[in-house]
């Protein structure tokens, strides 16, 4: 015996504004009004948000490659300078007593970037073949991504932190190298395509269509 699907927001003619959270009928035929309480623009989906999302995305696997490539830090010496990216400074961490810190660099570093743009074109990918299986999962992936972003700026921290740390001229002194603003890049990119993303259209049916301010 099939199950009635529950009324939605959006078909009910209903939205929740997203600064007050006030919810409200939607009397205007394109779908878009403003809050009476706060001002906000309001759409029962935020506009253009799979094709926002697609491009930040994808501005942000750009940048993941110089990030990688390019040297996070360059140590100076009166005998030289030697720079490091992303992996060599992971491959020199990796000691009997640091290799804890070495794992964690490497994971916040290079697997979280990287695993959440895979996420983010899941989910993406998903919404756009209409696909409604595993709908709570995919919101709970989309809240995990929401939460780690925040911590994704860990190795820009560790290089700040070295290079105000370790600032004994003539002797030795750390300069940042080009690899850290792609890497700075690549965090603020990808939380901004999360942020554009609308988990609303995870729970849209596949015959609604998918505009974006409907």
């Amino acid at each position: 015996m099939s199950t009635a699907e529950p009324a939605s927001a959006r078909s009910l003619g209903l939205a929740g504004c997203e600064a007050c959270g006030l919810v409200v009928r939607l009397p205007a035929a394109d779908g878009m009004d403003h809050c009476p309480r706060c001002g906000e623009r309001l759409h029962s989906r935020r506009p253009a948000s799979i094709e926002r999302s697609w491009a930040l995305a994808i501005t942000a696997l750009v940048l993941y490659i110089p990030a990688n490539l390019l040297p996070v830090m360059t140590t100076n010496t009166p005998l030289g300078a030697v720079s490091d990216t992303i992996m060599q400074g992971v491959v020199e961490l990796w000691s009997p007593t640091s290799w804890p810190l070495a794992i964690v660099v490497f994971v916040a570093s290079v697997t979280i970037p990287l695993g959440k743009l895979i996420a983010l074109a899941y989910l993406l990918l998903t919404v756009q073949r209409g696909s409604v299986q595993s709908n709570g999962q995919r919101v709970c992936l989309y809240r995990l991504l929401k939460f780690i972003g925040r911590w994704s700026m860990l190795d820009v921290f560790v290089d700040t932190f070295v290079v105000a740390l370790i600032q004994l001229r003539p002797l030795m002194w750390v300069e940042p190298g080009a690899g850290v603003i792609f890497f700075a890049g690549v965090v603020v990119v990808t939380m901004l395509a999360v942020n554009s993303f609308d988990p609303r259209l995870i729970w849209d049916l596949p015959h609604q269509e998918r505009h974006g301010h409907d």
